[in-house]
């Protein structure tokens, strides 16, 4: 009873450590979860569509739309269901200035694309600059949180309210 006790443990453990092997394989393999670019990897901003969203060059000829995770820039056009928002045509500036036909490396959350087929990102510059929280801090977009792409949404809503202490952006008193 013993012997058959230790053998079923030993196959259990096997079982387990394959399983957990098979199960990174295809979780590095399928691209989900977090920064699944190759580090260093930058791609040229062809054009700014509005505050949260523009268009980048994947490959020569071949371009996809962008947008930044955990931030809601006002619409610059009006739709169906919007007008064009308060800020809108600043909030677009100020994003243009800092990424128009500059190099971007974008960091992923848990899901890289959106209903509308846009790549979901942190953006970032060469220097550094963190391009989602410059949004905020400066008061051209708010905090909008969309699970399960959260990981720096407690940054966002503390840059938010610095931001709306300060009058920056959206929150100036007019």
């Amino acid at each position: 009873m013993i012997r058959l006790t230790n053998t079923f443990l030993i196959m259990t453990k096997k079982f387990f450590l394959l399983f957990l092997f098979l199960f990174a394989i295809i979780d590095l393999s399928c691209g989900s979860g977090h920064q699944r670019n190759a580090p260093g990897e930058y791609h040229r901003v062809t054009r700014v569509i509005d505050g949260d969203t523009f268009v980048i060059e994947t490959s020569p000829g071949n371009e996809e739309r962008v947008r930044l995770i955990g931030v809601d820039a006002p619409e610059t056009r009006r739709t169906r269901n919007r007008e064009v928002g308060h800020y809108a045509e600043e909030s677009k500036a100020f994003l243009s200035k800092m990424i128009e036909n500059q190099m971007v490396r974008l960091v992923y959350d848990v899901n890289k694309y959106d209903r509308y087929q846009r790549i979901l990102a942190y953006v970032y510059l060469r220097n550094g600059t963190f391009v989602n929280a410059e949004q905020v801090k400066r008061g051209y977009a708010v905090v909008m949180t969309v699970p399960p792409n959260v990981e720096h949404a407690e940054t966002f809503v503390r840059l938010q309210r610095e931001a709306r202490e300060n009058n920056r952006g959206l929150w100036r008193e007019n």
